[in-house]
C-alpha cells in the first residue's frame, strides 16, 4: 500500500463544514471533503461531475504538527440589481486558521489510482486552495509518496513545525501530536467524531455531504530543537574558597 503525504501551512487556511450565508465558519483541521476537492481539482474533475464521489473510497488521516490562531476577516459585499445598479451592501464574516501546519495523508489499496493522483498533484488541472480561493496551496505542500500504510507513514514523518515553532518545547525530545483519521486506520483510538465531510456533490446549485464517523489519536514525534539540560554542577563552587 502506497500513501501520499501533503503538508498544509501558510499565513492563512479555511476548512468550514457548516457555513451558511454570511458567516464562514472554520474546523481546526482540514476536512475529509476539502482534500478531495483538492485532489478533484488536481484530475481535472468538475464540480458537476459526480464521479467527484468515488474519491470517498480513499483512505484519510490529517496530523496536526501546529494547531493555527483563530481569524475573523470583515468584509463588506455589494449586490446590484440587473439593470447595474447597487441594491445593497451587506456584512460578511469569514473565519480563517492562521499559521496553522497540518500533516495530511492520503492512501488506497489500489497502488495505481495513487500514483495517477501523485501526478496529479504536481501537475494540476486546475489550481488548488487550502479551503478558499483567496488562499492557494504552498510551492513545497507535497512532501512525497511513501511504501507504507497511513499509520506507518505518518509514525515516521518528521515533525513539520518551524523551528522557532519547535523550540517552545525544546524540554521535549518527542512532543505528542493530535491525528485525526477515518475509522479502522489505527489501533490506539481516544475518541470517535462524527463529521459532515463525505462528498456526495460539489455542484454549486445542490452541494450535499453527508456523514462519516472519525477517530482521534495521538504520534509522538522526534524534536529535533531539544536541548538537553546541564545538571551537573556543584552549589558550593559559588561559594569559594
Amino acid at each position: 500500500m502506497k500513501t501520499i503525504l501533503l503538508k498544509f501551512a501558510g499565513p492563512m487556511q479555511s476548512w468550514g463544514t457548516d457555513s451558511h450565508f454570511e458567516t464562514r465558519h472554520t474546523d481546526l483541521y482540514p476536512s475529509k471533503s476539502a482534500v478531495i476537492g483538492l485532489i478533484g481539482a488536481a484530475l481535472g474533475i468538475r464540480r458537476d461531475d459526480k464521479s467527484i464521489s468515488e474519491l470517498n473510497s480513499l483512505k484519510f488521516a490529517v496530523r496536526v504538527d501546529r494547531e493555527g490562531s483563530l481569524l475573523k476577516d470583515y468584509h463588506i459585499a455589494r449586490k446590484y440589481k440587473p439593470t447595474g445598479e447597487l441594491e445593497r451592501n451587506y456584512v460578511t464574516e469569514r473565519y480563517y486558521l492562521e499559521d496553522a501546519v497540518f500533516v495530511v495523508a492520503i492512501s488506497h489499496e489500489d497502488d495505481n489510482f495513487i500514483e495517477k493522483i501523485y501526478e496529479a498533484l504536481k501537475r494540476p488541472y486546475f489550481q488548488m486552495f487550502l479551503g478558499r480561493r483567496s488562499v492557494p496551496v504552498s510551492a513545497d505542500f507535497i512532501l512525497g509518496i511513501f511504501d507504507a500504510g497511513i499509520k506507518d507513514t505518518l509514525e515516521k514523518c518528521e515533525w513539520q513545525a518551524a523551528d522557532y515553532y519547535k523550540k517552545r518545547y525544546k524540554d521535549k525530545f518527542k512532543k505528542s501530536l493530535d491525528v485525526y483519521g477515518d475509522k479502522g486506520i489505527f489501533d490506539n483510538v481516544y475518541s470517535e467524531i462524527l463529521r459532515q465531510d463525505r462528498v456526495i456533490s460539489f455542484s454549486k446549485s445542490n452541494r450535499q455531504f453527508s456523514f462519516r464517523y472519525e477517530e482521534h489519536t495521538k504520534v509522538a514525534v522526534e524534536n529535533n530543537m531539544f536541548e538537553v539540560k546541564d545538571t551537573d554542577h556543584n552549589i558550593f563552587d559559588l561559594v569559594g574558597e
